[in-house]
């Protein structure tokens, strides 16, 4: 299986990770293995890589692109179970952790994953293929929890008037295809909303994403897994692509990398904590020449932290 996905901010992603040949480095969301293989590249023969992701179609491509190299290990699953995964492999710590959390090139542009609004395909959303699809959460929620997951995962400001209209369309049949909710998305956005923003059903779809995947829970516990398995020294780098998951990040990362949390007006530091990373560069963009090659690069973020040393 050809496993399509063009990797985001690849180079510079990798370059700050700073390989190490005999590092053990994690890709938590390995996808087609672009960002697996270049850091595959850097590793001598006694380096490490563990390879993660939920999506089946993505675990077959990297088992026949890497599964005969003795340095890789390949686990489908979840990031969010990364602790477990380590444990099962007897790896106490890791240099270096990798998470590209955007949606591949192969689920968006494969019609029956049901991911896109521009094609017509069932309406699914699973990564890991299984469990409840967007069908099952539009069809069975109630009007407030439809309009919730449109404003809390998709910052739908016509949350209310597309979920209204979603429990009224059911009534006369299931809501079963992307098109027949991207177009109802459509027709509860007022034409002044429609002409700016990209696509009206956008946020919708993406907050649908979200919700069906638990996206920002599994996030919030891999963030700590993930930084908490790195060595001192280690970095964990990890591309967002929408302003909701860049927040978690940014703030994460920001926790981590405070220090004294004395009230200001005390005139020197009493809790004596210290900071547990630090931020070895400033927030990356794709440049000019990465969007024209591939514009859906265009939201990408690439923030990274370094650990300084462990929580307490």
């Amino acid at each position: 299986m050809e496993f399509s996905h063009k990797s985001v901010l690849l180079r510079e992603a990798v370059d700050a990770l700073n390989i190490r040949p005999d590092g053990v480095y994690l890709d938590c969301t390995a996808g087609g293995g672009g960002h697996s293989a270049e850091i595959l590249s850097r590793l001598g023969k006694a380096g490490r890589l563990v390879l993660l992701d939920q999506d089946p179609d993505a675990i077959e491509t990297l088992r026949d692109r890497f599964g005969e190299d003795p340095r890789v290990s390949v686990v489908q699953t979840n990031f969010s179970a990364l602790r477990d995964v380590l444990q099962r492999l007897e790896i106490d710590r890791a240099d270096g952790v990798l998470a590209d959390l955007g949606v591949s090139s192969h689920q968006l542009d494969t019609a029956e994953r049901g991911f896109s609004f521009h094609t017509d395909a069932p309406l699914d959303m699973r990564m890991s293929q299984s469990g409840v699809s967007a069908a099952d959460l539009v069809n069975t929620c109630t009007e407030q929890e439809l309009s919730r997951i449109f404003w809390q995962y998709g910052e739908e400001k016509c949350a209310k008037a597309i979920a209204r209209n979603i429990v009224l369309a059911r009534e006369d049949k299931p809501i079963e295809t992307t098109l027949e909710l991207a177009e109802l998305v459509k027709s509860s956005i007022p034409a002044r909303m429609r002409r700016t923003g990209g696509h009206p059903a956008r946020r919708a779809f993406q907050a649908l994403r979200i919700a069906v995947n638990g996206e920002l829970d599994h996030l919030k516990t891999a963030l700590d897994d993930m930084f908490g398995c790195l060595s001192v020294g280690g970095r964990l780098a990890v591309i967002t692509f929408h302003s909701l998951e860049d927040r978690m990040v940014k703030q994460k990362f920001a926790s981590l990398c405070k220090g004294c949390t004395c009230p200001p007006d005390f005139p020197v530091c009493v809790c004596g904590k210290t900071p547990c990373g630090f931020l070895p560069q400033k927030a990356a963009e794709p440049g000019e020449d990465e969007l024209k090659e591939n514009p859906r690069a265009r939201s990408a973020r690439l923030r990274v932290i370094e650990k300084l040393k462990d929580e307490t």
